[in-house]
């Protein structure tokens, strides 16, 4: 057996050091902070150390609004200051229903106050543009960006579902790096191998933060995904002794840009479950199978 591509050490962010997998806040929709102040020291006793959150969670999953899913959070740092000191957070914006986009420079500023405001914290670790704005000049982007962090409301910059050429323009116009790039990717979404998304990561030594690893649970359960795929991940989970989900995130880690996985599931064992990926042996050929498998053709 040949050695491992998956990298279960942790990850830099710019200044700050994360473990390789991360607690999504999109489905942080319980009403009781007793259960999610559980959720998010399961998630750090975890070493799930990034935590994503972003202005506009809380419109779906069973969130009561735009800003619900940041009020949780920001209501459990007050029950359990501590936590703070525990974690990197993250947060984004830009997104602005229904319009549905708004990245103008009083925009995203009135926007991240509104997020410090809402999770009770004096500064943001990482702030992301959560898509693109297509009718912001990324000059202008830049400019808010640049004057927040000046503020120091945000320590580190990063961007959202951008493609690589936006995220160049708006680097163009920053004096600082973003460092980091949170595109979809799993075995259900491999666009970010071929579109130049980790390519440019690992140009640039920006983190990648793959969201919906698990394709919405899809490839824990199977469903819609080709059968040669699930087969795949089975094998490769008896002979590892673990899960198909875990399989599914450990792909996720192997890639060499060292990407962070975020993980959104909502239940403590689970996320006890899932960061056994970062101990799961896969190998090139282990890969590719998948890959091949998750396409349903081999590669050329």
């Amino acid at each position: 057996m040949t050695d491992s591509l998956v990298d279960g050490g942790d990850r830099t962010i710019g200044p700050f050091t994360v473990g390789p997998l991360s607690f999504g806040c999109w489905r942080f929709t319980t009403e009781s902070v007793a259960d999610g102040q559980a959720l998010i020291e399961a998630a750090l006793d975890n070493g799930m150390t990034l935590i994503d959150n972003a202005d506009v969670y809380g419109l779906d999953w069973g969130g009561s609004g735009f800003g619900a899913n940041e009020e949780l959070l920001g209501r459990v740092l007050a029950a359990a200051p501590g936590l703070r000191d525990r974690m990197v957070l993250a947060t984004k914006g830009g997104i602005r229903p229904p319009t549905p986009y708004d990245s103008s420079p009083a925009y995203l500023v009135a926007a991240c106050d509104d997020s410090l405001r809402r999770m009770g914290v004096d500064v943001i670790d990482l702030y992301q543009i959560h898509r693109p704005d297509f009718y912001t000049h990324p000059a202008a982007v830049a400019e808010a960006l640049t004057a927040l962090r000046d503020s120091g409301k945000i320590r580190e910059v990063g961007v959202s579902n951008h493609l690589p050429s936006q995220t160049d323009a708006l680097q163009a116009h920053l004096s600082f790096p973003l460092v980091t790039d949170q595109p979809e990717f799993s075995l259900a979404e491999l666009g970010p191998l071929r579109d130049g998304t980790l390519d440019r990561c690992m140009q640039h030594d920006r983190r990648p933060l793959a969201w919906s690893s698990l394709a919405g649970g899809r490839l824990a359960t199977g469903d819609g995904m080709r059968p040669e795929l699930v087969e795949t991940m089975d094998r490769l989970a008896e002979r590892e002794e673990v899960t198909r989900a875990t399989i599914a995130v450990a792909f996720v880690l192997a890639h060499p840009s060292k990407p962070v996985a975020i993980i959104g599931s909502q239940q403590a064992d689970r996320l006890a479950e899932l960061v056994r990926a970062a101990d799961v042996h896969l190998d090139r050929d282990d890969v590719y199978q998948l890959i091949q498998a998750a396409e349903g053709q081999p590669l050329p």
